[in-house]
């Protein structure tokens, strides 16, 4: 049986209108942390509102439209749980599409979305470039949320990863580890999240007085086979570096073949860093240190983006990009946090 709003506001210490508030998504703003527990103790206690009522009552379907690039890309998963967890905490349910990176599909499912009166849509994808605009307008003015792209003009209403901070975090753990020639396998230029990988990885290098030997840079496509070319390319170098950070996991496991094949050794020969923290990462051998992407923690943002312009009320989170954090494993030659 579903707990009553008295019962809840008991647990949570607080007046039951300021549970009404959280739970129904109006009146007064309600301080984060007053909110969040309160919204972990209703999903703890099984509070489900009654949707019927509450629709009627505001003129909404409680229904949000989720349109994902690709459903079998390794993110997209975590992503999805996320943002769905928090919206049925705050009784709304998904309805989604797999746009498998089809510009057509994507306009058509907001135009479905639209005549089916969802109260809002989110859009997970980070390959649509030279559509936005035409995204934005068929959006018309229907809340939405962009997960992992970033358009400065509605920065508000767009999550995506720190990955700028991951670079940093990752690089810099190589030069406290003793590395001053620090090279950096990139992934496909036009990428937004191989920009930012960059920029993170220079701007470590430029404030630590790192190497800063142009040849330490390689071009990647984000595959295995890149990755191993790339540190090919780096091993050949007159003077090769004692440490790579690879801008995904995949390239870093290419590099680790490479400096094997090489007769070498991870990590005693070079330190690898990867990014993403791939299902693989924690059992290839040497386990590979690597920064974790917040999928998860992205959704769960971008549902409560998402709640805040339903609601009409103060965005109180002003971080467009979640952090992710370090994993510490064998593959750099540290002790292991993970």
């Amino acid at each position: 049986m579903t707990p009553t709003l008295v019962e809840i506001a008991d647990a949570a210490g607080v007046s039951v209108a300021t549970v009404s508030r959280v739970l129904n998504d109006n009146g007064h703003p309600v301080a984060e942390r007053t909110r969040s527990r309160i919204l972990a103790l209703a999903q703890q206690m099984g509070y489900e509102p009654n949707l019927v009522a509450r629709g009627l009552r505001k003129q909404q379907t409680y229904m949000v439209g989720v349109i994902v690039d690709r459903i079998s890309s390794p993110f997209a998963g975590a992503t999805v749980q996320g943002l769905q967890d928090r919206l049925k905490v705050a009784g709304y349910s998904t309805s989604m599409v797999n746009a498998n990176r089809d510009a057509d599909t994507v306009f058509e499912s907001i135009k479905e979305f639209s005549r089916r009166r969802v109260d809002g849509i989110i859009l997970l994808n980070s390959w649509l470039h030279p559509y936005n605009d035409d995204v934005l307008s068929s959006i018309d003015r229907k809340p939405f949320v962009l997960i992992n792209r970033i358009i400065e003009e509605i920065r508000h209403q767009c999550v995506a990863p720190g990955d700028e901070l991951g670079a940093q975090m990752a690089v810099s753990h190589l030069a406290n580890l003793g590395h001053r020639r620090i090279a950096y396998i990139n992934g496909l230029a036009d990428w937004l999240e191989a920009q930012n990988r960059l920029i993170g990885y220079q701007d470590v290098v430029n404030e630590s007085n790192l190497d800063a030997d142009p040849s330490l840079i390689q071009q990647g496509d984000w595959g295995v086979e890149s990755g191993y070319a790339a540190t090919q390319a780096l091993l050949a170098l007159d003077q090769p570096p004692t440490a790579i950070f690879a801008a995904n996991d995949l390239m870093a496991l290419g590099a680790i073949y490479a400096v094997h094949d090489a007769g070498l050794h991870v990590p005693h020969d070079m330190a690898i860093v990867g990014y993403d923290d791939r299902d693989f990462a924690g059992w290839v051998r040497p386990s590979l240190t690597t920064v974790c992407m917040p999928s998860y923690a992205m959704g769960e943002a971008a549902a409560q983006l998402l709640l805040n312009q339903i609601a009409e009320t103060q965005d109180p989170l002003n971080a467009t990009h979640i952090p992710g954090r370090l994993i510490v494993r064998e593959s750099c030659g540290a002790k292991s946090n993970a």
